[in-house]
């Protein structure tokens, strides 16, 4: 396995736009700590953010992995590109005459996305502790501790929406169409939503019924393992009660739907193999 990432991190030390994409990734990821300063002061509504309860714990493993995952798609561009530049310099061929046979070859990419999403959970880990430790009202051991599951969410949510970037980066071949072509996906997803709220609008629970097919698909499934944080959050939900509104959603990591996203990394690997074994390079 080492001398596997060996060979791909010896790659990108020597391309330029995947180092940038990589510092603005993680710049921005440090970004997060930004929040902190942000105060509103207009006319008699004056708040500062990191005192309305967004860096408590164990809020702030929810909070900061939700917005941490929104930036996953400047990683995305390091792996897509990294796919790309085999088949535009023509080192996936030499590898491959060098010795390296093809599954070692999507094991060394696969390998690398487990380490890219391993190092920004554990980077996501360090920068929610230390605002934690400074902004939070309960530093308890015990609370400090609880739902650290989300962390566990974040690192399976990246893995496995870098296999599906790593995917089409095999099947196109060129960055910005996988990209484009994840964008695709994306909206068939969305239009197949609508088409089935559309399907059962006579019957009733229609969301619980459009949900539990929905969970079997990519994006829904990745969407679904960290639930948005907002209306969990103890100002938002006091909001609420005062307008008579009330929040039952549950905002736990599901098991299955751990299942269902590892499959779905599991597939996305499988067919990248499969589409580099049958080529003829």
């Amino acid at each position: 396995m080492l001398r596997l990432l060996t060979i791909e991190f010896h790659k990108l030390k020597y391309n330029k736009a995947s180092k940038v994409l990589s510092l603005i990734y993680f710049g921005l990821l440090t970004c997060i700590a930004l929040i902190a300063a942000i105060k509103f002061d207009v006319g008699p509504i004056k708040f500062h953010l990191a005192e309305i309860g967004i860096f408590n714990f164990p809020y702030i493993w929810h909070f900061n992995t939700y917005m941490a995952a929104i930036l996953k798609f400047f990683l995305l561009l390091v792996i897509v590109s990294m796919m790309a530049n085999e088949y535009s310099y023509k080192t996936l061929k030499q590898n491959l005459i060098d010795g390296l046979s093809k599954k070692e070859f999507i094991l060394s990419k696969f390998y690398t996305v487990v380490v890219f999403a391993l190092v920004s959970t554990v980077f996501v880990f360090v920068i929610s502790l230390i605002l934690g430790l400074c902004y939070s009202d309960y530093n308890e051991f015990a609370i400090i501790t609880s739902d650290l599951q989300y962390l566990l969410a974040f690192f399976i949510k990246l893995v496995a929406f870098f296999s599906m970037g790593l995917f089409f980066g095999i099947l196109v071949k060129r960055s910005a169409f996988a990209v484009g072509a994840m964008v695709v996906w994306f909206f068939a997803e969305s239009i197949f939503k609508g088409y089935l709220f559309w399907s059962f609008k006579d019957s009733e629970n229609i969301s619980e019924k459009v949900d539990a097919i929905m969970q079997f698909l990519p994006f829904e499934a990745m969407s679904n393992l960290i639930k948005e944080p907002f209306t969990r959050l103890g100002a938002v939900r006091s909001v609420a009660n005062q307008i008579g509104e009330t929040f039952t959603k549950s905002y736990a990591v599901d098991f299955s739907t751990i299942i269902i996203v590892s499959v779905w990394t599991f597939i996305f690997i499988y067919l990248s193999f499969a589409l580099l074994k049958k080529r003829d390079l």
